[in-house]
């Protein structure tokens, strides 16, 4: 009997798969998700396949080319039928970007005996126990920790259930907690390196993003950290989620799914409906810094300044380290004329300007670069109305009297300013929360430029700021403190943080949210580039420009995805394409 291998080849911009004929050589070696090599074209391309049986379609198969070479092994047959559905869900029929975050890294061609150290892998489905082992025996749900909790115990219960995969998107995080998983007795494989392992089978596979695809042997349960984080989010199109990626393929394969999160976000909050835990509110609240709100509402418009009397004594205080936050690069994003009081914006486009290093003024949307004078009266006497961290470096410095370093997603992370015991004060963009260790207070010297963003994720990644920074200053009783200058101390990401309680939010947030038909009570896409106005007008769905974009709208992901992966067929465009976009 003949049999043929459907094959996506893994080149860049082909999103076809193609026919071959499996030799007789290669019969039971090559299956659903194999690396092969094949002809395309007059030359030899690696590809995966997709599809293993006899002949289909219209191609004779004498005009079939055979496969050239088995390469190695790839995703299962079950990842590659969960990245078909995860391709539509996000609004396209691109499968390749996903096998490659799928596949190993280095060519597998031998996977070895099983690692496990557990007595056996059949999940165990008692109810009996405490709260979190009802929760996994109910299928799973989401856990709220508070940010310097502990998720040690987490782990080792679920994996309890069986082998399990654990998302993580810190990789410092993902290292530190395989080292303590083993020490348990567990056997574990980080991805990437240990793909091979994982699909031997392990007790415990742990990596980033793509660790929702890994191979897992007699899977038990998924867990994903910090559900909340927005580096879960895959930046090329398709735009998948590891949560949503890992609900789907626990309910395919009916084992728990379990999110965990300081502030959990409304999409994982519905998913799970009533199936959730969280701590007490004393334990909640330890587990939290003391978060000083300094409420700037009285303050005179043109009289502004980020540096006020609070943040002063704390910079001043020299046996604290201190880290401020502002998310506007450079010198300035909003200028004003001091002399007619006008707005500074582009001449071109009519949109406001920033203030480059070299006190030159660009447009963020045409990218013109002009003088800085006023456009109305001529004036080169302007007032930065919105600050960057390039001139905020140079009035906090002064402020605080020591050395201030500035830090960005540009600097390095061995930039020397980050190792010197000297300097003890840190500004920069949310990058500086990534790139210093420690601190003893945290300062967000604009919390409003988050809060009021255009997104409707904005207050969410307001309240995950917060969260970061509260795990780097620790908790209160080690003297951990956020600083939080707002002329909005009434609205519910401060209130949360202040608290102690992110289902503050959470409530007011979802609420929100339906009323809009917002994800996750409605589907909303980001349309962009060459051949986006076709697509959108193809797809037929209510839309609205966003800047050099459109937003598109749909009852349901899956009619977003369909209307979408449709439009796309009916004629060749360059476009990208943003399913729940994060920005």
């Amino acid at each position: 009997m003949v049999t043929t291998a459907s094959v996506l080849p893994d080149v860049s911009g082909l999103d076809k798969s193609f026919d071959y004929l499996v030799p007789d050589e290669l019969q039971g070696r090559v299956r659903v998700g194999s690396i092969v090599r094949v002809r395309l074209a007059g030359r030899r391309v690696g590809g995966w396949v997709t599809r293993v049986g006899p002949p289909i379609g219209d191609v004779p198969v004498e005009r079939m080319y055979p496969l050239d070479a088995w390469s190695g092994h790839g995703p299962d047959a079950d990842v590659i039928d969960l990245a078909r559905w995860a391709a539509r869900r996000w609004g396209t029929d691109r499968l390749r970007p996903i096998l490659v975050s799928a596949g190993p890294e280095r060519r597998v061609r031998a996977i070895g005996a099983p690692v496990r150290r557990r007595s056996g892998s059949a999940p165990r489905r008692s109810a009996a126990g405490g709260p979190l082992e009802r929760l996994l025996a109910d299928g799973g749900g989401v856990i709220r920790t508070s940010p310097t909790d502990d998720l040690l115990s987490i782990l080792a219960a679920a994996a309890e259930a069986g082998p399990l995969i654990v998302v993580q998107s810190s990789a410092p995080s993902r290292l530190v907690l395989a080292s303590r998983l083993r020490r348990l007795g567990l056997s574990v494989a980080v991805l990437p390196s240990d793909w091979a392992m994982a699909a031997a089978g392990v007790d415990v596979v742990i990596g980033g993003r793509a660790a929702v695809w890994a191979p897992c042997p007699g899977l038990g349960s998924i867990v994903v950290l910090d559900e909340h984080d927005e580096a879960l989010q895959e930046e090329r199109s398709p735009t998948w989620h590891a949560r949503d990626v890992a609900i789907e393929r626990s309910r395919r394969l009916g084992v728990p799914c379990v999110l965990v999160s300081p502030c959990p976000s409304v999409t994982a909050l519905a998913w799970s409906g009533t199936r959730w835990m969280r701590p007490t509110p004393a334990d909640e609240r330890a587990g939290w810094p003391v978060v000083d709100v300094v409420d700037r509402s009285d303050e005179e418009p043109w009289k502004r300044s980020l540096v006020t009397t609070p943040l002063v004594a704390v910079l001043r205080d020299r046996t604290r380290r201190v880290v401020c936050v502002h998310n506007t690069p450079g010198r300035g994003r909003l200028l004003a004329c001091r002399s007619c009081r006008s707005l500074i914006a582009c001449e071109q486009c009519a949109v406001s300007v920033r203030q480059l290093d070299d006190a030159r003024l660009e447009c963020r949307r045409c990218g013109t670069v002009r003088p800085p004078v006023c456009q109305r009266c001529g004036s080169s006497s302007l007032a930065t109305v919105r600050p960057g961290v390039s001139r905020l470096r140079e009035e906090l410095e002064a402020a605080a009297g020591r050395p201030v370093a500035l830090v960005t997603g540009t600097t390095p992370l061995d930039d020397p300013a980050l190792a010197d015991p000297d300097t003890q004060v840190f500004v920069g963009t949310e990058a500086v929360l990534h790139r210093v260790s420690e601190a003893d207070v945290v300062v967000f010297l604009d919390i409003d430029a988050e809060l009021l963003a255009p997104r409707y994720r904005a207050s969410e990644q307001a309240l995950a700021l917060l969260v970061r920074a509260a795990r780097l200053v620790g908790p209160r009783s080690e003297g951990g403190r956020i600083l939080v200058q707002t002329f909005l101390p009434d609205h519910e990401v401060i209130q949360a943080a202040a608290s102690a309680d992110p289902g503050r939010l959470a409530k007011v947030d979802a609420a929100r949210r339906r009323v809009l038909h917002l994800p996750p009570f409605g589907a909303l896409a980001r349309i962009s580039g060459e051949g986006a106005s076709d697509l959108v007008t193809g797809a037929g769905l209510p839309s609205a420009p966003d800047g050099d974009a459109f937003l598109v709208r749909a009852a349901t992901w899956d009619e977003l995805g369909a209307r979408l992966v449709d439009a796309q067929r009916l004629g060749a465009s360059r476009v990208r394409i943003e399913v729940d976009p994060p920005r």
